[in-house]
């Protein structure tokens, strides 16, 4: 099925490049959702789903995960890499915010992994890549949770902006300036469900990692907040900082409850060194 899918990623691209100009769509691509064309060509990683192929807009891919190069040639390189029948995909929660559509997935990708992807479109075809990736815990967390359990039901879609404005307060009060002390105006109290590995449930487990950390001496830093973008009840941040002595992703996932936070996934991932880059589009380029 890989085959099949890296000739077809092939085959669009050539007929493309061919009709370059040409901006006409199939009808089968604009009669789904956007976030239904996400599932789909993240499946097709696994299933082989030609079609799939059609969602991408092969003139215009831009790529923003470092270790694969550019446009779709650097897909199609990236799937021949993979060993033979390995690919697994479950996404667990796909959101839509206007042109963007974001995943939380479950990955069998040289290897278990956790993922958030960012994908953006144009005309209903995607043109645009990003995400996080990391290796999938072996272990539960203090409070029994995985990295991609819990609530996944959408609702609250009216209070969108309002979730999405508190959750960039929060980022910005508490992550980029390190406003530890108004962290608990974003929770009701200890009612927090935390999906990081090795942080416990509650803000009582939130401040204890903290306060670990501290003593270790590792540091875990915010610098700037890129985008937040939502649907509903739960929100994505997408930042960098460090982590230690290195450049890091963040990727948070938020769900509100009542006008606090109540659930919390995250991703982070070491910024690989520009030496190493695969493509020159930043990790956080055009967010």
């Amino acid at each position: 099925m890989k085959t099949r899918l890296i000739a077809a990623l092939l085959a669009s691209t050539a007929l493309l490049n061919a009709s370059a100009g040409v901006q006409a769509q199939p009808e089968s691509t604009m009669s789904i959702s956007n976030k239904d064309k996400t599932i789909a060509l993240l499946t097709s990683i696994e299933t082989g789903d030609q079609q799939a192929v059609g969602y991408i807009n092969a003139n215009q891919y831009v790529q923003h995960n470092l270790a694969v190069a550019d446009g779709l040639a650097g897909f199609g390189e990236l799937l021949q890499a993979l060993p033979k029948g390995s690919a697994k995909v479950n996404v667990v929660r796909a959101f839509e915010d206007g042109d963007y559509v974001f995943t939380h997935t479950e990955y069998n990708f040289f290897g278990p992994k956790i993922g958030f992807d960012l994908f953006r479109f144009e005309q209903g075809k995607i043109v645009e890549h990003w995400d996080n990736l990391t290796v999938r815990s072996a272990q539960l967390n203090p409070s029994g949770h995985s990295q991609t359990d819990g609530i996944t039901e959408i609702n609250d879609r009216h209070k969108t902006e309002v979730n999405k404005a508190l959750i960039a307060n929060f980022v910005e009060t508490v992550l980029v300036k390190g406003d530890y002390h108004k962290m608990a105006e974003f929770f009701d109290g200890d009612n927090y469900v935390q999906h990081n590995s090795v942080i416990a449930d509650g803000l009582s487990g939130l401040t204890h990692a903290i306060e670990v950390m501290a003593e270790q001496g590792i540091t875990m830093k915010y610098d700037k907040n890129h985008t937040v973008l939502g649907e509903g009840n739960f929100v994505l941040s997408i930042s960098e900082g460090r982590l230690g002595d290195e450049p890091t992703a963040y990727y948070d996932l938020f769900r509100v409850e009542n006008g606090k936070i109540a659930e919390h996934w995250d991703v982070m991932e070491t910024i690989i060194p520009k030496e190493q880059w695969k493509n020159s589009n930043g990790k956080f380029g055009n967010l």
